[in-house]
């Protein structure tokens, strides 16, 4: 693929991180033949400035029944949310009988508050097994993808939404004109379209490359984005930034005319055209440093185990899967990951087939060194796993750069 999903352009690609799965096909230990893989490789546009992927996974293959990502898991997302559901309720769901709709709502962690409080809402996500527990909460679910025929039919059957929200799910999506000609459908006139995504500008920043994986087909900048609504009739109006997952931007999109853009999104814009964000010479070195994670990562890994040192790594995550099959790791160098999610414990990791186990495994012994695969949140995790330092563990973290604490 060469031209952009968003506006035709060239494409043109500044790193290939090789032979990669699905970032969340956790597998049956009995059941390792035909694993999908594809090649990760990211491109820039140099017209509308979109880094994308240079390759599309079928969207069937990374979201359906069974699948293992639970947003209410973090305490730190709970709050996240619950925050951002009270910031709507007392800003645009304020007239009579307002209307919400989260695309990709997961377990219903930010619809919970305003179902509580009562407010007209409607998830739409394809993954059946995370909305039947959004269902056990009072969440209304439809279990479909998002695009224009299904904005239709919402809005033919609910109403047409005051606000439409979507976190960590729009970079997943190519095929933005099907999008946006659904939100065209279902938004009020002066409605809005908020979406929250990893920024392309954090990733840079801490070199945090793992943000880099199959269901990440986008990495948005707040120029790029501005383009995007330009190109089917909107405008972005409002940026803001916020520190979960490793750094994120919440988006505001309105109708073209409809509201006057904050002073927010010139001043963001301005940042990114003064560190030359979306340029080639910018990706090129983040895709060198990069490598040097990769050399220095697989060198440390390699001499703990000539050390007779033992590793474990913290957190089953998606985007683990890029810095393990990436690195090459093995279970001979990382014996076994431990996450809380009980959909991948007892099954292999994607590509690299390391155990995942219960977190009760990390203490039963306590590993010498942890590799921090959840490393966005490592505040919460280092606290919950104090003793694991209080008995001589070290953890391992790659981002911005390979070091020990």
């Amino acid at each position: 693929m060469a031209d952009c999903r968003i506006c035709g352009g060239v494409l043109t690609e500044f790193y290939d991180f090789g032979r990669q799965p699905l970032s969340d096909a956790f597998l049956e230990p009995d059941k390792l033949e035909g694993e999908f893989f594809f090649r990760l490789a990211v491109g820039l546009c140099s017209d509308c400035t979109m880094v994308q992927l240079m390759e599309e996974v079928p969207r069937d293959k990374m979201f359906h029944e069974d699948y293992p990502y639970f947003s209410s898991g973090s305490s730190v997302m709970r709050k996240h949310f619950e925050l951002t559901a009270r910031k709507f309720l007392e800003t645009e769901l304020t007239g009579p009988d307002p209307f919400i709709v989260e695309i990709g709502c997961n377990d219903g962690i930010m619809l919970k508050t305003a179902a509580e409080a009562g407010v007209k809402h409607l998830g739409v996500d394809p993954s059946g097994g995370v909305g039947e527990v959004a269902r056990g909460k009072g969440i209304r679910v439809r279990t479909a993808f998002f695009e224009e025929s299904t904005a239709v039919e919402v809005a033919k059957e609910e109403g047409h939404a005051d606000v439409i929200f979507a976190a960590n799910t729009i970079c997943h999506i190519p095929y933005m004109d099907s999008i946006f000609r659904g939100i065209d459908a279902l938004l009020k006139p002066n409605g809005v379209f908020v979406f929250e995504d990893p920024y392309l500008g954090d990733i840079n920043q801490r070199t945090s490359f793992d943000q880099i994986y199959d269901e990440h087909y986008y990495l948005f900048t707040a120029r790029s984005v501005q383009a995007m609504a330009r190109k089917f009739g909107f405008d972005l109006v409002d940026v803001e930034r916020y520190p979960v997952h490793g750094g994120e931007v919440r988006y505001t999109i309105a109708r073209a005319g409809a509201r006057e853009p904050s002073a927010a999104v010139a001043e963001l814009i301005a940042e990114e055209t003064a560190a030359g964000l979306a340029t080639l010479p910018t990706l090129e070195a983040f895709g060198a440093k990069v490598t040097k994670i990769k050399e220095d990562l697989v060198a440390l890994l390699t001499k703990l185990r000539e050390e007779g040192k033992t590793v474990v790594a913290y957190g089953a995550t998606a985007k683990s899967a890029t810095v393990a099959n990436l690195c090459g790791l093995s279970s001979e160098l990382v014996s076994f990951v431990c996450d809380t999610t009980p959909q991948k414990q007892n099954r292999l990791t994607p590509g690299t087939h390391i155990p995942v186990r219960s977190p009760e495994a990390f203490s039963n012994p306590y590993p010498d060194y942890a590799l921090l695969f959840a490393w966005n949140h490592a505040e919460e995790i280092m606290a919950k796993e104090k003793a694991f330092r209080e008995a001589g563990g070290k953890w391992i973290l790659y981002v911005p750069e390979v070091h020990v604490l």
